[in-house]
């Protein structure tokens, strides 16, 4: 029998106390990852990387979020945030926030790992810590490799104050006049065209008991602040502290104004290598008043935009430690593996004369045959969606191929895949989105590539970002054509898929080809579809679409039977899904969020959210994924696609979600959901205050971390029969 109609007191949903702050969020979650470096479970040089990307996220904080936040202020913008803070009340925030933060986070590599690299037989040394010979070496290789490369700057009446790039590293210099006894200042920039850390050789390294020893050195920048003599030939060098510049790195577009797109982003790129504002001063502890000042004054900064270390700045290169030669002191190596229904295939033959592939060989047969799921990185993304894309190059019966490309790799496969099809007489429309931060420049070389050889190129559309990833192939087979299709959660990039966990689906499903079919001609063309079969697209219905799910599951609820509703994405923002996803749990439907990054809901909350429970896992892998599950009364429906529940990405940018058709992938996306929550390794429990707990195995209770547990399951599915 159905349970009776339950009914709520009103509230105002809407209202500030149950909005968590997107900036502080964000925080929260590099908080996370700073704590896999502090976590001593965590291998020794997994942990120097994840401090390099708690220090490579921070910057693009700053030159992002930061950046924009202070435009507000200078505009004298005032609009509350949905948790009622103003853009100054967010940047007190997050400076109150970070102070401590940044402390932890170099304290954590000066005092905690540097004695364990030691340890370790890995020695990142001070210049003072040196012996004679070591000295005499790296003295000459500054003369021979770092010297003729430097360029000291002076800063008087006659010399202004040097435009300093963005997160360049830099060494402000005072030197006296030993004639004159006037003091001058100059600045000398530290070059990235150089390793940041250098290696003495072998010879010259420092034993340890008789231990070996894998890498001895120094910082870049000592090496230059101690033979600043060379610079500055016949004055006395006063003193030397290093500091570090982070600038307002956004695009500022004006679409509607553009002629032509490509030209104008080619344009704002220029201004972006120049940087624009500067944001923020990373400067050392030690540093005098008087340069601190002088730093201040000139680069029209405030004390609150000043963050101060002890020790080294720019920790982001840290990363350059992970290229040693030392498994033990790593993860284990990463097993991709080809999904088993993929290993019968055979390689398309690129042969002009023996174009032909083995009847039911091929990877459209396979296809045919059912929907397939791809799980990255634990199933071989080259093995798969890449070769999807080439295979379709090859095909003598493929007519067509579209693709939308939001960020791919350098060496890009996929796309040398597209310029082989173009040259095989395909029709090939790609897509490309200029507007993707920090990927800008690349974008634009592939797009000048695609289009010297034919490519149909597009370039995005005005007002939106194109952030959908999905394929679509065109194919003659005997009396008909046949569409088949690629939606993803994550990029066409080979290097990410390896980093980043996301799912794929490949399929020939008839509704799927003609939902991508119209949706390619609302980007290459003229079109107001409004409606698809299938698929749910940003902004055109996906919003709607999953209002009405999740008030479906609030009905179902009302009318006494069961609601559930298990999401996993990488940030949760918006508003109006906050609002309904609390009117859910009010109701009594059952709700799971797993939610990598950002989170604006507050789980837990009396009468309001206590259905709601919220974990973030971090690892090893950057989680990428989404999925939305809906129990819809026995009726499960689950959905896979490129966005998450943020407002950019519900009404700013073309997005794709599909729904699973096929029962056993649905099975197995639910599986996926049941083993991430479960996991009491790296899941991170979000309280209702906006603070996350990490959660632990209980007493005689296994470890259960789910990305191991996925590397083991893929695994094992190559071996079934």
């Amino acid at each position: 029998m159905p349970k009776s109609k339950k009914t709520n007191p009103a509230i105002n949903l809407s209202d500030a106390q149950y909005y968590i702050n997107r900036e502080l969020s964000w925080l929260q979650f590099n908080s996370r990852v700073l704590h896999e470096a502090c976590d001593e479970r965590t291998p020794l040089l997994e942990r120097l990387k994840f401090l390099a990307i708690f220090s490579s996220n921070l910057d693009e904080f700053f030159m992002v979020r930061v950046a924009a936040l202070k435009q507000q202020v200078e505009a004298k913008v005032n609009l509350l945030t949905p948790d009622g803070r103003t853009p100054q009340q967010q940047l007190d925030d997050i400076r109150s926030y970070l102070n401590p933060v940044v402390t932890k986070h170099n304290e954590q590599f000066e005092r905690v790992l540097q004695p364990l690299l030691l340890n370790q037989g890995i020695y990142i040394l001070d210049y003072i810590e040196l012996n004679s010979k070591q000295r005499s070496y790296l003295d000459h290789y500054f003369k021979e490799q770092i010297f003729p490369v430097l360029t000291p700057l002076a800063v008087d009446p006659s010399h202004p104050f040097p435009y300093i790039s963005n997160l360049s590293l830099n060494l402000a210099v005072v030197v006296k006049n030993p004639e004159t006894e006037e003091e001058f200042f100059a600045r000398v920039k530290v070059p990235s065209v150089l390793p940041r850390f250098l290696p003495l050789p072998s010879e010259l390294g420092l034993q340890n008991n008789g231990k070996p020893v894998y890498w001895t050195g120094i910082p870049l920048e000592q090496a230059i602040a101690h033979n600043l003599e060379y610079l500055f030939p016949g004055m006395n060098i006063q003193e030397c502290h290093p500091f570090r510049i982070t600038r307002d790195a956004d695009l500022e577009l004006e679409e509607d104004e553009a002629d032509d797109l490509l030209l104008a982003i080619e344009q704002e790129l220029r201004k972006r290598r120049m940087g624009g504002t500067p944001v923020r001063l990373e400067i050392k502890s030690q540093t005098p008043e008087v340069l601190r000042c002088r730093l201040l004054q000139d680069l029209e900064l405030t004390e609150n935009d000043i963050y101060q270390v002890d020790g080294l700045l720019g920790l982001r290169d840290l990363m350059y430690f992970m290229a040693l030669p030392l498994s033990a002191l790593k993860e284990l190596p990463r097993q991709s593996v080809v999904p088993y229904r993929l290993q019968r295939l055979r390689e398309p033959n690129i042969d002009p004369d023996l174009l032909e592939l083995e009847e039911g060989k091929d990877f459209f047969s396979i296809i045919r045959e059912k929907d397939l799921l791809v799980h990255h990185p634990y199933q071989s993304f080259s093995g798969t969606v890449e070769r999807f894309i080439t295979h379709a190059a090859w095909d003598p019966n493929v007519l067509a191929i579209k693709m939308t490309l939001y960020r791919t790799s350098g060496d890009s496969p996929i796309v040398n895949a597209l310029i082989a099809a173009a040259e095989n007489g395909k029709q090939v429309s790609v897509l490309v989105e200029l507007k993707a931060r920090f990927d800008e420049e690349n974008n634009i070389y592939w797009a000048r590539r695609l289009e010297k050889v034919g490519v149909h190129v597009v370039y995005g559309l005005v007002g939106l970002k194109t952030h959908s990833k999905i394929v679509l192939v065109v194919r003659r087979e005997k009396d008909r054509i046949r569409r088949y299709v690629h939606i993803g959660t994550g990029n066409y990039n080979p290097k990410t898929a390896r980093l980043y966990t996301d799912l794929g689906l490949l399929s020939c499903r008839e509704e799927l080809g003609a939902d991508l079919t119209d949706l390619f001609n609302f980007l290459t063309g003229y079109s107001l579809q409004k409606s698809y079969r299938e698929i749910l697209v940003a902004p055109v219905n996906m919003r709607d679409c999953f209002l009405g799910l999740i008030k479906r599951e609030i009905e179902n609820v009302k009318n006494g039977f069961s609601g559930r509703i298990v999401a996993k994405m990488n940030a949760l923002v918006d508003p109006e899904i906050i609002a309904a996803l609390y009117d859910a749990s009010r109701t009594g439907v059952q709700i799971d969020l797993i939610i990598r990054g950002i989170c604006c809901l507050r789980p837990g909350l009396k009468d309001i959210s206590e259905n709601i429970r919220v974990i973030s896992i971090i690892g090893r892998f950057l989680e990428h994924s989404r999925i939305f599950y809906f129990y819809n009364n026995t009726q499960e429906e689950i959905y896979i696609g490129s966005a998450d529940w943020m407002r950019r990405n519900l009404d700013r940018r073309v997005e794709v979600t599909t729904p699973i058709k096929d029962q056993d992938i649905a099975k197995d996306l639910q599986e996926i959901l049941g083993i991430m929550l479960a996991d009491n390794r790296q899941a991170w429990e979000l309280q209702s205050d906006g603070s996350y707990i990490q959660r632990r195995p209980c007493d005689n209770c296994p470890e259960a971390n789910s990305q191991k547990t996925f590397m083991s399951m893929a695994l094992r599915s190559t071996n079934m029969t």
